[in-house]
């Protein structure tokens, strides 16, 4: 966890911000802006996690290499670079569209959260679900330059109809929504940064970026992004991945029912970034539990 925070605090520093009063108004000649975020270098090397060290091997171990490892892989790239889970939003926005905000639906599914990146808003919900047919554990953060704290821990139970034996196989695909797990947010003036992960599964992360206005989008598979009905004027831009570095910016101008174009290229991280990476050593292999035991990726092979 010491290395998701470190990240975290770097980024926060181009993001924290005093309070941002906004005031909603019926927009008419609202413009749009467009463009795409990409990434150069080529891809990360994912985070590894050795599942002998977690509980529910073989079930989690459905997603895995085959060798043991679960990969928690942070980067989505597109042939061309498009870089997909990055938060695009307009920072410090006076006035504009209503401001109507769904709270956001975090799945633990095949032992990960989905999504990995979403959007939150402070003093509202994040609802939590379980469609696994094993336990898991909400461990909910802030965190800034100052370091973390915490939100909420609360367990997160399974769907009682699971079949007992669910757990231990791993030809077992069925998803059953457990009881929702729903928690009010309350963050820190300046902060924004919100990131949750599982106490019983190390490898399943989820990240929120805290909005205060309604102009954001998170890019898809192609990296691309449309904000629409913005009202006139000199804008940031602000992009943000948690785990491209520091976040970007660029200044826009926005004009009547005009349409401006902008995009973001991030660099590759590079060097060591965490101390969990695939290794093969036979002291930390399906052997050193002493006793036979498969591990079989029947829903994903994944390759480092």
């Amino acid at each position: 966890m010491k290395s998701v925070f470190i990240i975290a605090s770097i980024l926060v520093l181009v993001l924290a911000s005093p309070a941002w009063s906004y005031e909603e108004i019926a927009v008419t000649n609202g413009g749009t802006i467009t463009g795409k975020v990409t990434m150069t270098g080529g891809k990360p090397i994912p985070k590894g996690f050795t599942l002998v060290t977690f509980p529910d091997p073989v079930y989690c171990g459905r997603i895995s290499t085959g060798t043991g490892w679960r990969l928690l892989d942070e980067f989505t790239i597109a042939a061309d670079g498009g870089l997909k889970d990055v938060v695009v939003m307009l920072a410090e926005v006076p006035r504009g569209k209503p401001f109507s905000f769904t709270p956001p639906t975090i799945e633990a599914r095949d032992c990960r959260f989905l999504p990995f990146v979403t959007t939150v808003r402070d003093k509202q919900d994040v609802i939590v679900l379980n469609m696994d047919p094993v336990m898991h554990d909400i461990q909910a953060y802030e965190t800034s330059h100052l370091g973390p704290r915490v939100l909420f821990n609360v367990p997160l139970p399974m769907n009682p109809h699971h079949p007992s034996s669910a757990g231990v196989n791993a030809q077992y695909h069925k998803h059953l929504a457990g009881e929702p797990m729903t928690q009010t947010i309350q963050m820190t003036k300046g902060r924004r940064i919100f990131v949750m992960q599982c106490g019983f599964h190390a490898y399943m992360e989820s990240w929120g970026m805290a909005v205060d206005n309604p102009y954001y989008a998170v890019t898809g598979p192609d990296g691309a992004f449309t904000i629409a009905e913005v009202p006139p004027g000199d804008y940031t831009l602000v992009a943000w991945h948690p785990q491209a570095g520091t976040a970007l910016e660029q200044k826009v101008t926005v004009t009547a029912k005009g349409k401006t174009a902008a995009g973001f290229q991030f660099k590759s991280p590079t060097g060591r970034r965490s101390p969990h990476e695939m290794v093969e050593n036979p002291h930390y292999g399906l052997e050193a539990l002493g006793k036979p035991l498969e591990v079989v990726p029947t829903l994903e092979v994944q390759k480092p």
